[in-house]
């Protein structure tokens, strides 16, 4: 059976291009938090162990690796009146932002937080729904390819990657000077829930899911096309593309370090810089500000040299770069010109990686698109997250190791916090 298709045009306007990438805030918004704030918040505030955290948070790259794969497959192979990716939307979009309330707020509904037992269980049951929910986000990211045309993207990417890091800024100061005072008052009665902490988690639960609906239902039904080949058909083709591989494996090795990366530049900055709230609040504006002028910067960029050029330097800068790690070292009156050059730099090098996945794999899905006839962009946007996730766990592990180095020179730190600049830069060379 021949793969049929009922042509469409995708017309590029600046609202569909602002609508489709609206939930890139609310995603960017929770997961970080997720992230940043969810080890200290278990550990720090409701006492349960850190070994034990450590073992959910595990579950939940696991849950994630499937989940994106599995939605993205099935996104690619499920056609209805709604198309292929809005059902996915409406109907998983709402169970991301309720496992984040009951993630964030197990006072909710369990009794007695003392017993550490029932908790665990809980944050492991949530965190691994909690993630595997996320994977929302490639039936989302597949749409791409079939509602933009590739000389599009970039400017649509670039529209994302803005209301991702608004989203990073507001979760970073959030998770400083909110969560971290949220911890100590349930630290200090561990059956409390702090209102800051309560009213937060419902509004950023509300958003992720009101904007993964209103995206749904204000943008059109792309063109039904419907695959010739099966399920396991299309996963084999898109793996036997060699340069759908090399980029899986690029992203992959590189993700080990990009996860190190994301996950320690704020700890560096409070453990090492030792910035005060208001200095942390000058280098989260900084960011913000930074961010938008580099991923205009890198859109001209990829535009005029391509793809490939552009990828290499961001590489080859972000290795270069990353050694000022040892800066933390030096003894000077005040860190935060240091801290500002810092965010600066990891703003530069991160906002040109996250610009490009989204690009390319679209890409590559269209490429394939051309020569079979199927769009397999799920496949294309999904199975890239199994090997991603992986490396990314084992990245946040080497820097569990690398952290655990003692302190040296009286410092107290970790001397690990100074390493993990250069080890980045090494595994980024690769």
């Amino acid at each position: 059976m021949d793969a049929k298709t009922t042509d469409s045009p995708r017309q590029y306007s600046r609202r569909n291009a602002t609508v489709f990438a609206m939930p890139r805030f609310g995603t960017s918004v929770v997961l970080g938090i997720e992230s940043f704030a969810m080890f200290t918040l278990y550990v720090s505030g409701y006492g349960l162990g850190s070994f034990q955290t450590s073992i959910a948070i595990a579950a939940g790259y696991l849950s994630i690796a499937a989940s994106q794969f599995l939605l993205g497959w099935l996104s690619d192979h499920v056609y209805t009146s709604l198309g292929r990716r809005k059902p996915f939307l409406l109907l998983v979009a709402p169970m991301l932002g309720i496992s984040f309330v009951f993630l964030e707020l197990p006072g909710l509904v369990l009794p007695d937080l003392n017993d550490k037992d029932a908790l665990f269980w809980w944050m492991l049951a949530w965190e691994v729904l909690f993630r595997a929910s996320y994977g929302v986000t490639v039936p989302y990211q597949a749409w791409m390819a079939e509602l933009f045309e590739s000389r599009d993207r970039p400017k649509v990417s670039q529209l994302q990657n803005t209301f991702n890091y608004i989203g990073n800024g507001l979760m970073a100061v959030l998770s400083l000077v909110v969560f971290t005072a949220a911890a100590d008052k349930i630290e200090a009665d561990v059956n409390t829930i702090p209102p800051e902490l309560l009213w937060i988690t419902y509004a950023f639960a509300i958003t992720v899911v009101s904007l993964f609906i209103l995206t749904a239902l204000l943008l059109p039904t792309e063109p039904r096309r419907d695959l010739a080949s099966g399920h396991v058909q299309s996963l084999k083709k898109a793996i036997q593309n060699q340069n759908f591989l090399r980029v899986v494996l690029m992203q992959g090795i590189s993700g080990f370090g990009w996860s190190i990366i994301t996950t320690v530049m704020l700890t560096y900055t409070k453990e090492v810089l030792e910035l005060t709230t208001i200095e942390y609040i000058i280098v989260a504006v900084c960011l913000l500000l930074g961010i938008f002028v580099f991923l205009y910067m890198w859109r001209v960029n990829i535009e005029k040299k391509g793809k490939k050029p552009v990828l290499l330097k961001i590489f080859l800068i972000a290795a270069m770069f990353l050694p000022i790690t040892f800066l933390g070292l030096v003894p000077m009156p005040s860190r935060l010109p240091v801290g500002i050059i810092f965010i600066l730099g990891i703003a530069l090098v991160l906002g040109g990686w996250y610009l490009l996945p989204y690009i390319i794999y679209a890409d590559i899905a269209e490429d394939d698109d051309k020569g079979s006839g199927e769009l397999r962009a799920g496949v294309y946007a999904g199975f890239p997250s199994i090997i991603l996730n992986l490396f990314q766990a084992i990245g946040v592990v080497l820097l569990g190791l690398v952290t655990s180095i003692p302190a040296i020179g009286g410092a107290t730190y970790s001397f690990g916090y100074i390493l993990w600049g250069p080890i980045t830069s090494g595994i980024l060379l690769i």
